[in-house]
């Protein structure tokens, strides 16, 4: 099983990345930093989502149809003469069902930590979420998935291939107080405004590099 991470430094994830890059007009450093932080969020996001029925069919459903991992086949022509509208417009469905209200807090922290303003965040998570969704499709079908208890562990899998600063970042973004709210203050953990001081400073300051 392949983690995420994996995935962003193979010659496919080097493809996906100076794809983004070009359609956002952002350096590739800029964009690989936001990727390597936004699509463990959005797996770690989803994971909590499938812990409700409702939740775990919708993906399920979702895998099995639209996400099956065709968009991967072609990465070249997806990204060739700028990336389709409806590429687009399906990330934004993506982000909103995953994310919910976070959303923006999300785009604002990501702003923060990587220095690119929340607008051109926000295109990037437009076009990772449909990728993440085809990425999660292939790995369900090879892995034979068939129900949520399955989706669970496929989900923990990719995300176990995070190193452990990433896992730490995951869980306290995804949850920071504990009460199951998916990205609840995710940005005031994230800027620092937190009351909980639990070192993310120094997880982000790994995660990024500096």
């Amino acid at each position: 099983m392949s983690g995420l991470l994996d995935l962003l430094s193979s010659p496919m994830g080097k493809q996906l990345i100076s794809g983004v890059a070009s359609q956002t007009g952002q350096p590739e450093n800029k964009t690989a930093d936001v990727l390597s932080m936004a699509m463990p969020l959005l797996l770690g996001a989803m994971k909590k989502n499938v812990s409700s029925p409702k939740g775990a069919e919708g993906l399920m459903n979702a895998l099995s149809s639209k996400h099956d991992g065709g968009l991967l086949d072609n990465l070249g022509g997806l990204f060739g003469g700028g990336v389709d509208q409806s590429v687009i417009n399906d990330g934004a469905g993506i982000l909103g069902h995953v994310f919910g209200g976070k959303q923006a807090n999300v785009e604002n922290a990501l702003s923060q930590k990587s220095g690119l303003d929340a607008g051109t965040v926000a295109q990037i998570l437009k076009i990772a979420a449909p990728l993440v969704m085809a990425y999660l499709g292939k790995q369900k079908a090879q892995s034979n998935v068939n129900d949520a208890n399955g989706l669970n562990s496929l989900l923990g899998s990719m995300l176990g291939g995070q190193p452990e600063q990433n896992q730490s970042l995951i869980t306290t973004l995804l949850d920071a107080d504990g009460d199951g709210s998916v990205l609840d203050d995710v940005a005031g953990m994230v800027m620092g405004t937190s009351k909980k001081k639990s070192g993310l400073g120094g997880l982000l300051g790994g995660l990024f590099g500096k």
